[in-house]
Parts: C-alpha cells; sequence; structure tokens
C-alpha cells in the first residue's frame, strides 16, 4: 500500500473534488472530531467488477489520504444468493487493488441481534408495523409519481399487536411471502421510497454465518444505515441510484436510539462503452456458459482483468482519472486502456513472438551455427537489462510479414526485398516456396549480409522494415488467445425489442491460436507474467499454463485497433 498523503487546512479546495471538499471541510469544523472513517460494503453474491473498482479506490482512497480508516463489511442478507466463494474474491480482489482493511472486517449478519432490537423500538414507538399485503396489492396501494398512494388496511394495528406478528415472523410460525415488517412514514411522501418501506422480510432459508437462528432478515436500506451507526462511519460514500434512499436512511437513524450520525454521499457510478456492469447480467453470462466463468478475460470483473494481464496500479490510475462527479456518464473503454498501455509501457519486457509462423530458410548461413544476440528487455527501463537470442539458419517470421505483390507502402518482406531481422542480420528473399496444392506460400529461402550484424553494413546502408522473428530449433510453441472486447456495441443494453443484451455479443471476442512460436525466454513463467510481444500488444501468462506448453493472453494491442475497425466499417 502507497503512504497516505497527509490533507491539511492549506490544500486548495478548487483541487479536491466534491467528496473530498466534503470531508476537508468536516475535518476543518471538527465534525465527527476531526475523525475519517469509510466503508466498502459489496453484496457477496456474485465476484467484483470494474464499477466496484472505482468505489473500492474512492473508500479505501480518501481514508488513506486523510489518515482515517476504511472498513470491508460484507451486506449479507439475502441468504439465499451469498456464497463463501464470493467472499473470498471479494477479499482477495480488495487486496489485488492494493488496499487492506486490517481489522476492520465485518459483516451486516454481525448485526442481526441489533436490528431486530431497533426494529421492536419502531414497532413500540408506533413507526413500524406488520403488513399482510401481497407484493402485488402493496405495489398498487404505493401509487406513483404523480399519484399518492393508499395506506395499509394493517397500518392501524397497535404496536402490542405488531410486535406478537414481529415474534410470529422471527419464530417461523409465518409462511415466507405473507407478510413483512414496513415503516410507518407517508403514503402520501413525494419519494416514493418513503412511502411505508418494507424493514424485514420473511426467508426460511439457512445462513452461511447465522445458520438457522434467523428466518427474518432485514432489507438493504434498514441495515446499511444502523451498520454504518453502529461501526461509528463517518462518511457513508455510495453511487447514486442511493441518493433516493437517503431521506430514509436518515429517517431510520433519526428514530432509533443511536448516537452517530454518519453522512451519505452520493457519486456517479462508472459505466464503460462496450461493457455491461449488472451484477445480474453477468451471472446470467457464467450460468448461461456463455463466457468461462468469473474471471474469463472478457468479462468486466477483477478477477477477469487481473487474468487478463491488467494490472492494479492502471486501474487505479484510471479510477483517479475520472474522478468522481454527481452526474452520470459513460466512459469510453479507450480510456481504461490507454491508461493499461502507460503502465504496462514502464514494466513488460520486450520479447519476440510469432503468432501465424512462416518457415524462412537463410541459404548462406551456415547450417550448424548458432549465434546469440544480445537484446534489451525494456527501453523504458534500463535497469531491466539485457537478455541472450539464439539465432540459426532457419527461423520463423509473421506470415503477414510478407507478400508476394507488396501494395505501395508496405516495408516488410517480399521476392528481391531487404529486410532486418531485429537484433540479427539484414536478409533479402530469393525464393518463394508454395504449396502445390493450394499456392499458399510455405516456405522463404533467403540470404543474409554477415557484415549487417546487429543491424548496420559498412556501406551505412538502411532498409524500413524491421521483422521479428524467432529461431526454429530453439522455439516454443504455445497457445495465444487474443481477447476482444466482449460485446460488438457501445452500448451493448441498446437491443431492439424481444431481444436481449445477448443479442449484442462479439462473436470475435476470442480467437484462439494453438502454433504459436515464441523466444525460447518465454517458458517455465509464472502465471500472470507479462510481456509486450512486439507489433502484437500486451499478454500475460494464463494459470492454463504448463512447462511444456505456455498459454498466453492478449491483454491489449499496441494501439486502438478497435477504433480503426469501427471507423472502417463507417
Amino acid at each position: 500500500m502507497t503512504e497516505p498523503t497527509q490533507v491539511t487546512s492549506e490544500t486548495p479546495s478548487q483541487s479536491l473534488d466534491f467528496i473530498r471538499k466534503i470531508i476537508t471541510q468536516d475535518i476543518a469544523s471538527n465534525k465527527h472530531a476531526g475523525r475519517v472513517e469509510t466503508r466498502f460494503p459489496p453484496e457477496p453474491n456474485g465476484y467484483l467488477h470494474i464499477g466496484h473498482a472505482k468505489s473500492i479506490n474512492l473508500n479505501f482512497g480518501v481514508a488513506q489520504e486523510y489518515q482515517g480508516v476504511c472498513h470491508l463489511r460484507f451486506d449479507d442478507t439475502n441468504p439465499e444468493k451469498e456464497e463463501q466463494e464470493y467472499i473470498d474474491a471479494i477479499e482477495k480482489d480488495v487486496r489485488w487493488l492494493g488496499f487492506d482493511w486490517g481489522q476492520h472486517l465485518y459483516h451486516a449478519s454481525d448485526y442481526y441481534d441489533q436490528f431486530h432490537q431497533y426494529a421492536i423500538e419502531l414497532i413500540n414507538k408506533g413507526l413500524a408495523y406488520v403488513c399482510h399485503l401481497s407484493p402485488e396489492d402493496t405495489r398498487g396501494y404505493r401509487g406513483t409519481l404523480t399519484k399518492p398512494g393508499q395506506n395499509s388496511p394493517y397500518r392501524d394495528r397497535s404496536p402490542e399487536e405488531n410486535l406478537a406478528w414481529f415474534e410470529k415472523m422471527r419464530c417461523g410460525e409465518v409462511k415466507e411471502g405473507e407478510c413483512v415488517l414496513r415503516a410507518k412514514i407517508d403514503m402520501s411522501h413525494p419519494n416514493i421510497n418513503m412511502r411505508d418501506p418494507a424493514l424485514y422480510r420473511i426467508k426460511h432459508a439457512v445462513h452461511p454465518r447465522t445458520g438457522d437462528k434467523w428466518c427474518i432478515y432485514p432489507l438493504y436500506d434498514f441495515a446499511h444505515c444502523i451498520s454504518d451507526a453502529i461501526e461509528n462511519i463517518t462518511h457513508s460514500l455510495c453511487t447514486l441510484e442511493f441518493e433516493d434512499h437517503r431521506p430514509l436512511y436518515v429517517w431510520v437513524l433519526d428514530n432509533i436510539t443511536i448516537a452517530c450520525r454518519p453522512r451519505q454521499i452520493e457519486f456517479a457510478r462508472l459505466e464503460l462503452s462496450y461493457t455491461v456492469l449488472s451484477k445480474r447480467k453477468l451471472l446470467q453470462l457464467v450460468n448461461e456458459n456463455i463466457i468461462n466463468g468469473w474471471d474469463d478475460p472478457r468479462m468486466p470483473t477483477i478477477s477477469g482483468l487481473r487474468r487478463r494481464g491488467y494490472t492494479p496500479e492502471a486501474i487505479r490510475n484510471f479510477c483517479n482519472h475520472i474522478g468522481v462527479n454527481k452526474t452520470n456518464s459513460v466512459i469510453e473503454i479507450g480510456t481504461l486502456e490507454f491508461y493499461l498501455r502507460e503502465d504496462l509501457n514502464l514494466r513488460a519486457q520486450r520479447v519476440m513472438a510469432v503468432l501465424h509462423p512462416l518457415k524462412v530458410v537463410i541459404e548462406n548461413y551456415p547450417e550448424e551455427q548458432v549465434e546469440e544476440f544480445d537484446a534489451e528487455n525494456n527501453p523504458e527501463d534500463t535497469s531491466a537489462g539485457t537478455r541472450k537470442i539464439p539465432f540459426t539458419r532457419t527461423v520463423y517470421i509473421e506470415q503477414t510479414d510478407f507478400q508476394e505483390d507488396p501494395p505501395t507502402g508496405y516495408f516488410r518482406l517480399a521476392p528481391g526485398r531487404e529486410v532486418r531481422l531485429k537484433h540479427a542480420y539484414y536478409i533479402t528473399c530469393r525464393q518463394v516456396i508454395k504449396d502445390k496444392t493450394t499456392g499458399e506460400v510455405i516456405e522463404l529461402h533467403c540470404s543474409y549480409d554477415p557484415e549487417s550484424r546487429g543491424g548496420g553494413t559498412p556501406d551505412k546502408r538502411r532498409v524500413k522494415g524491421t521483422l521479428q522473428w524467432v529461431s526454429i530449433a530453439h522455439a516454443v510453441t504455445a497457445e495465444v488467445r487474443l481477447y476482444d472486447h466482449l460485446f460488438a456495441t457501445a452500448d451493448p443494453n441498446a437491443v431492439p425489442e424481444g431481444k436481449d443484451f445477448k443479442t449484442n455479443l462479439n462473436p470475435d471476442s476470442l480467437v484462439t491460436l494453438t502454433n504459436c512460436k515464441l523466444e525460447p525466454s518465454l517458458k517455465n513463467l509464472e502465471s500472470g507474467a507479462r510481456f509486450q510481444f512486439m507489433r502484437h500488444g500486451y499478454f500475460c501468462v494464463d494459470p492454463d499454463s504448463t512447462p511444456d506448453y505456455p498459454v498466453f493472453n492478449r491483454t491489449t494491442t499496441l494501439r486502438d485497433t478497435w477504433a480503426k475497425i469501427q471507423k472502417k466499417q463507417k
């Protein structure tokens, strides 16, 4: 973790976003005794995605900046959808992003007894009642944005009657869905969330942490604000969809006996082009086997991005760049990819890889000779050093680096044309060998200039084309998975009537190549190791790799080729 930055009263307010301005003002006025305590409250019903990364970066980030703490609290109030797998994945993702909650790990289920007592307090005050309306009738009684709601026929029960019914709910004597505990607020309130919202519902389900102790569970709006107050949270940062829920947040805390008064502050959630961030839709992709699990490198989950080769630094830099504001907007995915390239450019070793191999025989090179050439590992990092690359009479080059009849502006290999093999020699194509049946070019015969070793010649002639290559005798055969956007359109949710978001899936989001040839340094690597395959993009080692057969995922191209493709299509 990075060292927190001390924020003082001399910090220029104009350089702060609106959330940090509020926190700075609260510290200056000694609100909360100058404390800053935030929380990240995920529901363990799926894996975290890039949108959660923004919230994690904000909540843990401001806590660090203001010498405070950030809690990790699991909102485990729905036992039917929560799994230990998700809890483990969330903890791993938060740590991978570079943050730690220390001793502040909590669960909403830690407070079930307190939630229950606060519900009884509201009932005794005449501020909550047990309602037997069906879900359909409840919606009908609620009214609309332009029409006030109607009071439930059960609204005027006495506290004693409501306490008796609530106890029956708690003891499992009432069927699931038969009734709920509702707050008694105002059925004509302009904010529909304040029209007697549900506080507790019945669920006859075993909870992962509390077992079968409870068969009533609090709703999020009831549990969340109380959890914040119990934990002495000072600033409860959440996304804009909770803005209309803030009055209920305040109402609950104002009407129970609890000292702390956290402040809820809303910010715009992250939306990315070519991406869906709905957990429900992501779960659908997983359950229908459209992708290969939550960590599929095409998924916007943090685990998927990690497997694809993203770095935590790139994600944090992206989150810091987009900042926080009060207006929802869609961020171009190219912005995220820009920060990824910026980071990988500094850390990724440059290597040579041939994804579509074409054999080249250098006829005037000695058959048994093996030379080694020095190659810099990263021109952006001199401390990265160099490595040795073997060179022999037969090498592989990319099929696309040769054309029999090249167009104007093509500077790679062609009949009679001279190019440079990077780090090695100049070669000239002398003969083209084709498959007699298909006419496909299967082999090139070339000559080399012995005096061009290392890229120069006595007569100082230069060539425009430089090709990557791999010695056939030393090549590592590998699988390379070329990942692209999972969706083919910028707004995957925009679909024709009667269709769903899967209509916009990109059929070419994964192309698998199984006979790629890589330089010999690319074997026996740890999962997650990142490289730049020269002229191909950035790649990382996939967990599916074996010592004898490495598997690489394309993290991103060297430039925004997707935008170029879209431009051509238009």
